[in-house]
Parts: structure tokens; sequence; C-alpha cells
């Protein structure tokens, strides 16, 4: 996102953009075995710094949060997202879609076998029985006790970092067709 500095701020302008770094955790060692080939969270923390100095709306997305595993980490995520920079915040509940499950089961059974079971039931908690759900306004966040946990603990750490409902507001006024036609692909 920081090589693209120059046209998100002209976007900004306009206020057509709103930036979202994804941090799932800060733990350096849980980072390499669930994300062995990104960024670093601190290099993302940078990035947030980076873009909000250059006057590019930014956020943070606590995403995927996997109950039992690093829900415990949103308070400090968002803590350290809003000293960087971060103007609001989302998150994202771990989805397990098609065989998906089945890798994931096998990568917690490999690098998490004590927790393994704990987490897979938390899931299924917040998802009805299931380890996935597709229903629009269920497969982000999930429903139940857990589910009604990581909410709370999310909305709590984003009025204590003080950017409760703080999306930036986008506008389209500046976009324009460039050609009423229809393209053609030959």
């Amino acid at each position: 996102m920081t090589r693209d500095i120059d046209l998100l701020q002209e976007l900004a302008r306009h206020r057509a953009v709103t930036v979202m770094i994804s941090i799932t955790t800060l733990d350096n060692k849980l980072v390499r075995v669930m994300e062995p080939r990104t960024s670093q969270p601190r290099r993302r923390l940078a990035a947030i710094s980076r873009l909000a100095e250059a006057g590019i709306p930014v956020g943070v997305m606590t995403a995927p949060v996997i109950p039992g595993l690093n829900d415990h980490e949103i308070p400090q995520i968002i803590q350290e997202a809003v000293a960087a920079g971060a103007q609001c915040a989302g998150y994202v509940m771990l989805r397990l879609p098609y065989a998906v499950a089945e890798l994931f089961e096998r990568w917690l059974e490999d690098h998490f076998p004590a927790r393994k079971e704990k987490i897979l039931n938390r899931i299924r908690d917040i998802r009805g029985g299931k380890l996935n759900v597709g229903e629009f306004k269920e497969r982000m966040r999930g429903k139940g006790v857990f589910a009604d946990q990581v909410n709370t603990l999310f909305k709590s750490a984003c009025r204590k970092a003080g950017i409760e409902n703080s999306f930036p507001r986008l506008s389209c006024e500046a976009f324009r067709n460039p050609d009423e036609r229809q393209l053609s692909l030959f």
C-alpha cells in the first residue's frame, strides 16, 4: 500500500478512499506459523503510520479473529494501530468454507494440538454447530456467547482508543465515467 501513496493521496483529496490494513496478531511467533510469508505486524503498523502521515484515511482490520487463539489480542492491536494513526477499525471472525476447514484442523493439530478442540468448539459455537455458515449477516461475525464476547471486546477497545463509529465518509462525486459506450472484449 505504501508504494501507492501518491495515488492514494489523490483519491483521499476526493474522499474516495479508505485503506484498511489487516493485523491478525502482534505475536511474532504466532504470525510466523499463521501467516509465514506476510509482512510482520510492526511493518503493518509502520504502513498505517506512513499512510496516516500522508493524509490518507487508514484503519485496521483485526482479521481473522480466531476464538481461543488470537481474540484476546484485539484491544492491543487496536490500541497500537490507533497510536500509529488508524482512524477506524473492523474485525472478521474466522470462516472455514469448503476444504479450508480440513486444512485448518490439520494446521491446529500441527501447531496447537493441546488447544485444537477448544478452538474448533468455539468456532462451532459461533457458527451454530458448524465450522462455517454462509448467511450474509452471520458469516463475518457469527452469533452466540463467544461471538457476543468478541463483539463486546472489540467495541470496548475501539471506545477506549477513541475510534468508536469513526469510519470516514466516502464520496463518489469525483467519479467520471470515461466513456458512455460499453467496452468490448475484442
